[in-house]
């Protein structure tokens, strides 16, 4: 076993040139750049054999400006003459999706018979000079607009003053009084910000808040500019045309979290800005854009200079249906409402989404799309075309009695149900007063899917991606007697969002299933309904509607021009306070343009409280 060792030992001492190379051992100054190559890439040279003074700490300060960025260097050593040599080494940085690649060239020497490596910072790049170091910086892309359907903007670069303290306007000694100052008159977080402003450096700006430039004019106090260092900086951010347009919808624009950065893989770093909200969020990536590379050279006395850079992508815009004029209108519409609250409003023509208003109530929540709740009187719509593809007619008689009881439970009327309209009255009746007894009492005519059928035909309990949330609500087969009655008017386990009964009011006036839109370019395969809406069908249905108006619960609306349709909506729910439940209120409204949803969370009737906001809107 022992000859081929010494075999082995032959062919070194006959070729030690060769074997040096081979086996890469210290007499091999290809071995001494490749160790040197990896040791860079991974940024520590404690095991790299240098001439002099050990260079790691210089090192590590010439490359720290570059953050986490990472590199790859690969070593190419060329010929040695009287113990020297150089290593080309080629360069390349992944800057956070940019690519910086470039040759540099480290010098190596013979000392002892070991290979060292001649520390310069040019071997990390080739202009660097001793006592310069890399710095790296993001060159901000523009964020794309949000545009409206006529293609103004929505979200566009907007005037606003960041607020603060700049610490180089007073003595260290005022920091702590100056802070507490400001954040009073903002009214923010005292303490937060009186240590946010002691941690920050002496020469930093520390920003308090930022307003947009024309509530800043009329709602900071005078006294702010009187505070020790104390400034107000312009700047643009891409805003709404107010506070409140749309905020539930469109979403907000912000630092990014550790999490929003572990999601992103990659795209984004600590300290960028990204939608955290909304539509803001689902496309920033479209809207952010790729922002641009820059790194530079800086000296002691802080001299920049250039070494590489990778201009910025601006972000795309993106293009909604809303009409800016309608949507402010119906968040003016809700403005003093209390409760959550929502109009939406619809092209009924082209299903696409003209409003969608949350009212202040909802406290942020999106209600006009995302909001789950029982629809009450509303759903009669859905209710009456079930029965008329059962053999009824807007003229077939039905029992409107006080009350009915189903399986124990009993079912009645609203408050001030008219007592004239009680007894045998025809269904348009019925639907036009919104009797709850007369639906009830004719569900034995429905079988197990025909109001999930009913409901699918104009819209409603089928889910789809539209691109932002949407709620379609649900219309699932009853589990028994009293909960197929509550069905029948809207309770029970029917659910909807007020953007589904605006597609439901929709599909009425345009006579085919509408489904919303709200995204320009969002591509969505529309499941058709097992039995779709025919003209016959809508025909009588907006009859009904039209009833509402000239003889029945929305008589309010009859002398707006035009034929406008209605339906007004009460649900029960939670638990009784005072002997009475509190209610949901809705109504639906359509004309040839619009058809309209409105809804308020808690109130005493559709015709009452959802009644007059949707009269604004029509008017």
């Amino acid at each position: 076993m022992r000859t081929p060792v010494v075999l082995g030992a032959s062919l070194l001492l006959a070729l030690p040139t060769a074997s040096c190379s081979l086996l890469g051992d210290d007499g091999d100054p290809q071995a001494t750049a490749d160790m040197l190559a990896a040791a860079l890439s991974a940024k520590d040279l404690a095991d790299v054999p240098f001439t002099g003074a050990r260079p790691d700490e210089e090192f590590t300060a010439v490359v720290d400006g570059l953050g986490d960025s990472g590199a790859k260097v690969d070593a190419d050593v060329g010929d040695v003459e009287d113990d020297n040599t150089t290593a080309s080494l080629t360069w390349t940085w992944d800057l956070g999706g940019a690519q910086w690649k470039y040759d540099a060239t480290a010098h190596l020497t013979r000392v002892d018979d070991e290979w060292k490596v001649v520390w310069a910072p040019s071997l990390v790049e080739p202009s660097l000079k001793d006592g310069e170091e890399l710095s790296l910086d993001t060159l901000q892309a523009k964020r794309g607009e949000i545009l409206a359907g006529d293609k103004e903007p929505i979200v566009t670069d907007r005037d606003v003053l960041k607020l603060g303290l700049d610490k180089t306007k007073i003595k260290k000694s005022q920091v702590a009084s100056s802070a507490k100052a400001i954040a009073n008159a903002l009214d923010i977080d005292q303490a937060a910000y009186v240590k946010r402003a002691e941690a920050a450096g002496d020469k930093a700006f520390v920003e308090a808040l930022v307003m947009r430039a024309e509530d800043a004019r009329t709602q900071l106090d005078a006294s702010y500019e009187e505070i020790p260092g104390a400034v107000s900086l312009g700047s643009q951010m891409p805003l709404a045309p107010t506070r409140t347009f749309a905020a539930p919808l469109l979403g907000t624009v912000g630092p990014v979290t550790a999490e929003i950065v572990k999601k992103s893989k990659g795209r984004l770093a600590p300290g960028d800005t990204a939608g955290l909200s909304g539509l803001q969020a689902r496309y920033d990536e479209k809207l952010a854009g790729q922002h641009g590379i820059q790194v530079e050279a800086v000296n002691a006395t802080g001299e920049e200079r250039e070494l590489f850079s990778q201009d910025p992508e601006d972000g795309e815009p993106l293009e909604l249906t809303l009409d800016i004029d309608l949507q402010t209108k119906a968040e003016q519409v809700l403005a003093d409402t209390k409760p959550a609250s929502a109009i939406v409003v619809l092209d009924p023509q082209t299903g696409r989404v003209l409003a969608a208003a949350s009212g202040p109530g909802g406290n942020g929540q999106n209600t006009a799309t995302a909001a789950r709740y029982a629809p009450g009187s509303t759903f009669k719509v859905v209710t009456a075309l079930a029965l008329l593809r059962n053999g009824l007619t807007p003229q077939s008689m039905v029992d409107c009695s006080a009350t009915v009881v189903v399986d124990g439970k009993t079912f009645k009327n609203y408050d001030d149900y008219p007592s004239s309209s009680l007894g045998k009255v025809t269904l348009g009746e019925a639907f036009a007063q919104s009797c709850n007894t007369a639906l009830i009492d004719e569900r034995d005519k429905l079988g197990t899917d025909d109001l999930t059928e009913a409901a699918a035909a104009l819209g409603l309990g089928v889910d789809h991606d539209l691109g932002f949330p949407a709620y379609f609500g649900q219309v699932p087969p009853a589990s028994g007697e009293t909960e197929k009655a509550a069905d029948q008017i809207g309770q029970g386990k029917v659910l909807a969002s007020p953007l589904a009964m605006a597609a439901v009011a929709a599909s009425v006036r345009s006579g085919r299933t509408v489904l919303p839109s709200l995204i320009t370019g969002h591509k969505v395969s529309q499941e058709a309904p097992k039995k779709p809406l025919t003209n016959d069908e809508a025909t009588q249905l907006r009859a009904l509607m039209r009833s509402v108006v000239t003889e029945g619960s929305g008589r309010f609306l009859a002398d707006i021009p035009g034929e406008v349709g209605a339906k007004t909506g009460t649900a029960e729910y939670g638990t009784a306070k005072g002997g009475k439940l509190p209610t949901h209120t809705w109504m639906l409204g359509t004309t040839d343009k619009f058809a309209v949803a409105v809804f308020v969370e808690i109130g005493e009737s559709g015709s009452q409280t959802a009644g007059p906001l949707l009269e604004q809107m029509l008017r």
